[in-house]
């Protein structure tokens, strides 16, 4: 993948507007002059993730991540510094020359091409009457050609190298289709197609980008039942969701999102006209999992199995997603049905309203637990400890609180017995959700509020850079941080390099560069050209003061450790003085 010219990069973060991207991911509120939203990045509560529409920068004060919409992407969708800026190029029109200074190797495009290859593939194989028991499949589940195609099924042919060859023809080389999770490379030597004879349903990540496959077996000989892409460069089952893209529209109109367990559960949803339904690939919910929802909604709502494998997963999937500070809310259908058979058999109403009417998934969970019996003191004990641990990774204590009554009423026994359980439960636990916020902030300082109003006011006018930042003026900055930044800013302006938030952030050390994005989250209030420049100037006079009044306190020091000082430190220190006094106008 060739590198990405500077004056590309610049042009992509002055043209994007970082609001409305990094809205696709997380609820933002206007706040002031920021827009505020929980930060997808780490477990919060309270929002303390920040973004400034006029600087196009974001910062988190939780956690400490900040950048510009490059850096968003990066971090969010886990993708290289080219692979992000060239997406948001293609959206911009944005056009970025090509050099190949990379290998290919490193480069994703390929992948993602190889999969659309296949996809276009399996769509038209799904015609072809090598197809036919796949068709019929699908009839009998309800699906004729136009519902397959809205979905994008495909049949994977039942032979070794019909999608070998198709990437090979569009000049994919083998390797890559490999690395794709597409082909398997043989022992003796060549590659095989990994899906053979199955019913094929596409996987999109969140921009809508095919990553991978989900193989749905059709002869009853063939195992696993489901085989899903193995996991590459782009396709992490651990994270993905079936229905992703089409269903992050419907979350956000409805605040929830809808969890199933498998891709005809999932489609079932959709034609029961509950879009923001997704699936997972083939794995229970994970730890990602979680985080992904909790960018996209409040709440969750589980569609499991009624026996006990599907109230087993509700419980797994319970511990996952409540330390998210997401309530959770569950369906178990009857015993021996899923979505699609009970869409059949009831129809789409009846399962919407099933979903609508969801109880809190703890009341299930609680009423089953006390189903087994809670006559004897140590059936309530053992109904109290089954449910303790979900308690306490419930985050709202308002929420907590009611639990510990309900649970107290339904086991008859003291709500303070079921409270000292839960406490000796938060004790022994190893969830860890406390909010990353920093401990014991440092009071700023005089100096260093002054130091941050200069900058800001640079920033906001650069056209007073070269006025009013010289080699002086950073002598009259204490050695640290601020001296640090404004020398980048000066370096920067020296070279005719363009000043702004993220070049000056990238121009220090990591950590330095974040605390120029948080400084610059603060609001500044519009001034006129007077008012800019007589703010800089009472700023740089009151630097120019305190470091006369330090460069006094270091020579009396001197004299004072050596009474019978030499003239030349007596001349210093009458020097100064008289600089003091014509500074006053004395």
């Amino acid at each position: 993948m060739s590198l990405i010219p500077e004056e590309v990069t610049r042009e992509i973060r002055d043209r994007i507007n970082i609001v409305d991207l990094i809205g696709r991911y997380v609820t933002l509120k206007k706040a002031g002059s920021n827009y505020k939203g929980l930060c997808p990045f780490h477990n919060e509560k309270s929002p303390s993730f920040n973004v400034n529409l006029d600087r196009q920068i974001f910062h988190c004060f939780g956690c400490g991540e900040g950048g510009d919409v490059i850096g968003f992407l990066m971090r969010h969708e886990n993708l290289s510094f080219p692979e992000a800026a060239r997406s948001l190029a293609g959206e911009l029109g944005i056009e970025i020359p090509e050099n190949n200074q990379n290998s290919r190797e490193a480069s994703t495009d390929d992948l993602f091409r190889a999969n659309e290859i296949a996809l276009s593939l399996f769509r038209s194989a799904l015609r072809s009457t090598e197809a036919t028991a796949a068709r019929e499949y699908l009839k009998n589940r309800g699906f004729d050609g136009s519902l397959a195609d809205e979905f994008e099924m495909g049949f994977a042919p039942d032979s070794w190298d019909t999608l070998a060859k198709a990437l090979s023809k569009a000049s994919i080389p083998a390797a890559q289709g490999v690395r794709a999770g597409l082909l398997v490379e043989r022992k003796s030597g060549g590659h095989y197609d990994r899906f053979r004879g199955r019913l094929m349903f596409p996987i999109r990540d969140v921009r809508n980008r095919v990553v991978g496959f989900g193989g749905r077996a059709l002869a009853a000989d063939q195992d696993p039942k489901y085989l899903n892409t193995a996991e590459t460069p782009i396709f992490h089952k651990s994270a993905l969701f079936y229905g992703l893209p089409a269903a992050l529209e419907p979350m956000r109109r409805n605040s929830r999102a809808v969890v199933v367990e498998g891709y005809f559960d999932q489609i079932a949803m959709c034609r029961a006209s509950v879009g923001e339904s997704v699936a997972t690939c083939g794995t229970a919910l994970t730890e990602a999992h979680g985080a992904n929802l909790r960018r996209r909604a409040p709440t969750v709502v589980l569609v499991f199995d009624g026996d006990d494998a599907g109230q087993k997963a509700m419980e797994k999937a319970l511990a996952v997603l409540l330390p998210n500070g997401l309530r959770v809310r569950a369906v178990l259908l009857p015993t021996g049905d899923d979505p699609d058979t009970y869409l059949k058999r009831e129809g789409a109403e009846a399962l919407k309203e099933l979903v609508d009417a969801a109880p809190p998934a703890l009341e299930l969970m609680m009423q089953r637990v006390v189903g087994k019996g809670c006559s004897t003191p140590w059936q309530k004990a053992d109904a109290v400890n089954a449910v303790v641990p979900f308690l306490t990774r419930v985050s709202d204590v308002v929420e907590r609180a009611n639990y510990i009554h309900r649970l107290a009423l339904m086991t008859d026994t003291p709500e303070s017995g079921v409270t000292r359980a839960v406490r000796a439960a938060e004790q022994g636990k190893t969830w860890d959700g406390a909010e990353t916020m920093p401990k014991n902030p440092q009071k700023e300082t005089a100096e260093a509020r002054r130091c941050r109003e200069f900058a800001k006011l640079l920033l906001d006018y650069p056209e007073h850079i070269s006025v009013y930042l010289t080699p002086e003026t950073i002598d009259l900055i204490p050695g640290g941080f601020w001296n640090r930044f404004f020398t980048a800013m000066f370096e920067l302006s020296s070279q005719g390099e363009c000043i702004d938030a993220q070049t000056l952030s990238n121009a220090l050390q990591p950590e330095e560069g974040k605390q120029v994005l948080a400084f610059l989250m603060d609001h500044t209030p519009e001034l006129d050209g007077v008012q800019v420049v007589g703010q800089i100037e009472a700023n740089l006079k009151w630097l120019k003061d305190r470091h006369s009044q330090e460069m006094r306190r270091v020579v009396t020091a001197r004299v004072r450790a050596n009474p019978e000082a030499d003239a030349d430190v007596l001349a210093e220190k009458q020097r100064q003085l008289e600089e003091r006094r014509k500074a006053q106008g004395v």
